[in-house]
């Protein structure tokens, strides 16, 4: 059955865990996001945090913030069990990641669809580089 949630479980809450994600973790673009992730294995039954961040010093109304903010939560809500969280399963892995957007103006909702999911499939490549160079250093 797949789930399309997004539940506060899965939203990115903790002070401690932003700080660790930003001052600790890897980070990649695929315009219009620029996403900061760190990758773990697994410890608990949550598979992933994730946090959704539009700057305002870009675009400088609340309510386009948070709309641009509500569209991105919703193309992520939609892709995240056929994209993400299968992988993660598959996997083992424990994912705490943040979301940015880059954009100054709104763009369409099927631009940042499209977007989020060739940004959910670079993620999954970066999860699997970024674990298999944390096995190596630990091992030598």
């Amino acid at each position: 059955m797949k789930t399309y949630t997004f539940k506060k479980e899965e939203r990115l809450c903790s002070q401690r865990l932003i700080n660790n994600l930003f001052h600790n973790g890897s980070s990649f673009v695929v315009y219009p996001y620029r996403v900061v992730f760190t990758v773990g294995n697994r410890t608990d039954e949550s598979k992933t945090q994730v946090l959704v961040s539009v700057s305002k010093r870009r675009i400088k109304l609340a309510t386009k913030r948070n709309f641009i903010k509500r569209r991105i939560k919703e193309s992520y809500r939609l892709q995240k069990d056929a994209l993400l969280y299968s992988f993660l399963d598959e996997q083992l892995l424990d994912l705490t990641f943040s979301i940015q957007y880059l954009g100054d103006l709104t763009v369409p909702y099927s631009t940042l669809y499209s977007r989020m999911g060739d940004m959910l499939k670079k993620l999954q490549h970066e999860c699997v580089k970024n674990n298999l160079d944390s096995v190596h250093h630990k091992s030598t």
